[in-house]
């Protein structure tokens, strides 16, 4: 991407969740976007919840007075926070309709190119990697890149691994 191009420009993404009738129906999709997210505010309120459960305390998440002067000019969301935001975007980025049960199986890769501002509106292109049969139903491999709205660098791109059953 160009200099000044934002990542939402750069790609023709649609706000519509996507619904995909059965399962198997996502093998024939490997290497496409699967969907994408409506925004999520990230507000300060949101933060503070985050570092009271975690006890990530550290200035630059909550003391927005101390973090004025730092390196982001403002409070930053935890990385790990922005990562807990995928299982609340897929619910608006896609749906498969015969999988009774979804099992979060890990995560292969996670980067954090960027930080997330306080007030900052994210959302997540999820694009499907693998697709391999198991038993009762697929794993899969879906590289989620979270976008920060207005800013060329995603905050967030993660191989998440989940199992679907049927």
């Amino acid at each position: 991407m160009g200099a000044g191009t934002t990542f939402s420009k750069a790609c023709d993404y649609s706000n519509r969740m996507k619904t995909y009738q059965k399962l198997a129906d996502l093998q024939a999709h490997v290497g496409a976007v699967l969907g994408t997210s409506e925004w999520i505010l990230v507000d300060q309120a949101r933060i503070d919840l985050f570092a009271s459960v975690t006890g990530d305390n550290q200035w630059i998440h909550v003391d927005p007075v101390r973090a004025a002067a730092g390196p982001f000019a403002t409070t930053v969301a935890h990385g790990h926070l922005t990562l807990s935001l995928l299982p609340v975007m897929v619910l608006t980025a896609f749906k498969v309709g015969d999988v009774r049960m979804t099992v979060n199986y890990g995560l292969n890769r996670v980067r954090f190119p960027a930080p997330v501002p306080v007030g900052s509106r994210l959302r997540g292109h999820f694009k499907l990697m693998t697709f391999e049969s198991i038993a009762g139903g697929a794993q899969v491999v879906v590289e989620v890149t979270t976008e920060c709205e207005g800013h060329a660098k995603p905050v967030c791109v993660a191989e998440s691994v989940a199992r679907h059953y049927v």
